[in-house]
């Protein structure tokens, strides 16, 4: 929320999210306020997320929201305090743990967030007999330690059904893609790819642009 806020409206709306991971959400003065502010611009509620870390989890009507929780990982001397948010969510009977991250410029400190969050994330699945999604700014390109990482556990959506060239940063000129959604092997991806919104609120609402992954269950109607 501190480029156009206007745009970043539009965009949100243009979501039509279930469930929308947020990376850098509002944690200075007034934060919550900030965060209801900006989950209210898609029609959605903030299901988990604490202040330091600045992840969020925004959830819409269209699911059930069972839990949400946050946490903060590991401090790395001199680099920003990291953490994880998870939202435990319901919808035609099936139950999903979705995390949403931002790891660290720091090879080392994203290496070391990216085992923490997962076991975080499976910890969360497990307990409500959830499938685990991941979502948020890795830092990284595909196939670096982190990425791997993620995938040993969660599979890459965007390489299974690519909607665009996949590039989400710099939102004004994309030429890499270091944001991603990752989602467990019992979920089928319809698609992934960048936002269908306006090219020029795109680039103007935030320095990344947003990932959408449309997942269902395997032999089940699709669903967002």
């Amino acid at each position: 929320m501190r480029d156009d806020i206007a745009a970043l409206g539009r965009v949100t709306a243009a979501l039509r999210a279930d469930v929308l991971c947020v990376q850098e959400a509002p944690r200075f003065l007034c934060w919550r306020r900030k965060r209801r502010r900006l989950a209210a611009l898609g029609g959605l509620r903030v299901a988990a997320g604490r202040r330091r870390g600045g992840v969020a989890v925004l959830t819409g009507p269209r699911v059930r929201l069972l839990h949400g929780e946050g946490h903060l990982l590991k401090p790395f001397f001199r680099l920003e305090r990291r953490a994880i948010a998870i939202a435990v969510v319901e919808a035609g009977g099936v139950r999903v743990a979705v995390g949403s991250i931002h790891l660290d410029l720091d090879e080392a400190a994203r290496l070391h967030h990216t085992g923490e969050a997962m076991t975080l994330l499976r910890q969360s699945a497990d307990r409500f007999g959830a499938l685990p999604v991941l979502a948020g700014d890795i830092n990284e390109r595909p196939g670096g330690p982190s990425w791997q990482g993620i995938c040993e556990g969660l599979i890459d959506c965007y390489p299974l059904a690519p909607q665009g060239n996949g590039f989400t940063f710099p939102a004004r000129g994309p030429s890499l893609r270091i944001d991603a959604i990752f989602a467990a092997e019992g979920l089928r991806v319809v698609s992934c790819g960048t936002a269908e919104a306006a090219p020029e609120d795109l680039a103007a609402a935030t320095d990344h642009l947003p990932v959408v992954a449309e997942l269902a269950v395997p032999g089940g109607d699709d669903a967002p």
